[in-house]
């Protein structure tokens, strides 16, 4: 980066290879959590991306709701309705529990087929050991 681009910039920012480093998280996939709306990194007037400690923890924020098996959609629609609370997440909006409600039975029910379809792959492996 040039000397006047690092001039752009205020203190306590970082750019993409730090943030990479911070998270974890591949510049691509940063990059696309920008595109779905969930990362909103600033804009230098050179059009390099700047990102803060704020956008450390959102990245932290979408991997643990990535985990929990949500889609980015639902995650946008999540993140400003959850606040940090120690290791854990804590909803502020009224109708988010309801929400996640139904997306864990949503899971719930998935879990459920893939387990029958194991099951019916058991059967099939077990009768070509007869």
């Amino acid at each position: 980066m040039s000397e006047s681009n690092r001039s752009e910039w205020e203190a306590g920012q970082m750019h993409m290879k730090e943030m990479v480093r911070r998270t974890g998280v591949h510049e691509r996939l940063l990059r696309y959590y920008e595109q779905q709306g969930l990362l909103a990194p600033q804009r230098l007037p050179s059009g390099y991306r700047v990102f803060s400690e704020a956008d450390v923890e959102t990245v932290r924020r979408i991997r643990c709701l990535l985990a929990a098996g949500l889609t980015t959609t639902l995650i946008a629609q999540v993140l400003p309705c959850v606040r940090a609370d120690d290791d854990r997440l804590v909803p502020t909006c009224p109708d988010l529990v309801a929400q996640l409600e139904r997306e864990r039975e949503r899971i719930t029910l998935t879990i459920r087929e893939l387990q029958t379809s194991r099951t019916m792959l058991d059967t099939v492996i077990g009768a070509a050991s007869r």
